[in-house]
C-alpha cells in the first residue's frame, strides 16, 4: 500500500484534450448503456491505460474487486480524511493485502489537528461543507489533476436523486471523464457480487451502517430507512462534493 501526500503528486499534461473527452462520453455513454460493470471498467482501461484511476470508499469493495479482475494495473485511491473509523482502514489494509491492488492513501495537505488550529475545532460540525471540501474534494482534484478518466462507485439504487447520471459523463469541473460501472446495480445485485465473490466489506456494514464515511459525521440507521439517513444527520447535508 502506498501513502501519497499532495506535495508527491507532480501533475501531468493529460492526453486527452477535454473537447476530446466530451466527445468521448456523449459516445461511450450510448455505447456502454446497460453493458456489465467488467465491461465498462475494461474499456476505461484500454482507452486510458495510466491515466485512469478508482476511487473506493472502503464500505464495500465490490468496485475494486472488479477492477482486480479485469484491469489491475488502475491505481485504487483512498481518501483518508483523518477522521476515518478503524474499521475503514482495517478494510483498506484486508483489499490491498488480498488483491494486490495498488491503494494510493490520499491525505489532506492539514492534519486535523492543523486544521483545528487554524479554523477552530470540530469543523465537521460548524461548517460541514467547508470540512468536505478541504479533506475530501480538494485533496481528490488535486490528485486528478494527472489523470483524464475517474472510475468511481456511484450507484442509483444508493443515491436515488442520481437517476439522471450517465454511466459515463465529462466533468467539467475536474475536466475529466467520469466512469460509474455500478450505476445501474441494485442492493440486491451488490450483495450478491460480494458473497458469491468473498469481497472485502467494512464490518460496520452487518452493525446498521448501510453508508460510511467519516466517523463523527456517519450514524447507523435503522431498518428501512434511507441507507444515507445516516450521513451528515442534522447537518443539512446529504453530499460530500465529490459528485457534484
Amino acid at each position: 500500500m502506498t501513502t501519497a501526500t499532495i506535495e508527491d503528486r507532480a501533475p501531468e499534461r493529460a492526453r486527452y484534450t477535454a473537447d476530446d473527452l466530451r466527445i468521448l462520453a456523449r459516445y461511450a455513454a450510448v455505447d456502454l448503456r446497460g453493458a456489465k460493470a467488467t465491461d465498462i471498467i475494461r474499456w476505461a482501461a484500454e482507452a486510458f491505460t495510466d491515466r485512469v484511476l478508482i476511487s473506493q470508499s472502503m464500505a464495500n469493495t465490490a468496485l475494486a474487486h472488479l477492477v482486480h479482475r479485469v484491469a489491475p494495473g488502475i491505481p485504487v485511491v483512498f481518501l483518508d480524511t483523518g477522521y476515518h473509523f478503524e474499521e475503514s482502514l482495517a478494510t483498506r489494509d484486508d483489499l490491498a493485502r488480498r488483491t494486490g491492488l495498488t491503494v494510493l492513501t490520499v491525505t489532506p495537505r492539514q492534519s486535523v489537528a492543523e486544521q483545528d488550529e487554524e479554523l477552530g475545532p470540530d469543523l465537521w460540525r460548524t461548517n460541514p461543507d467547508l470540512c468536505c471540501s478541504l479533506r475530501k474534494v480538494e485533496p481528490m482534484e488535486e490528485m486528478l489533476l494527472g489523470f483524464d478518466a475517474w472510475i468511481s462507485g456511484l450507484r442509483v439504487a444508493s443515491a436515488p436523486h442520481r437517476s439522471d447520471t450517465p454511466v459515463v459523463s465529462f466533468d467539467e469541473r475536474r475536466g475529466v471523464l467520469k466512469v460509474s460501472p455500478l450505476l445501474d446495480w441494485s442492493d440486491d445485485d451488490l450483495l450478491r457480487y460480494t458473497l458469491e465473490n468473498d469481497v472485502p466489506v467494512n464490518p460496520l456494514m452487518y452493525h446498521g451502517y448501510p453508508s460510511i464515511g467519516c466517523a463523527p459525521c456517519t450514524h447507523p440507521v435503522a431498518g428501512g430507512d434511507d441507507p444515507r439517513a445516516g450521513r451528515w444527520a442534522g447537518l443539512g447535508k446529504n453530499e460530500c462534493g465529490l459528485h457534484l
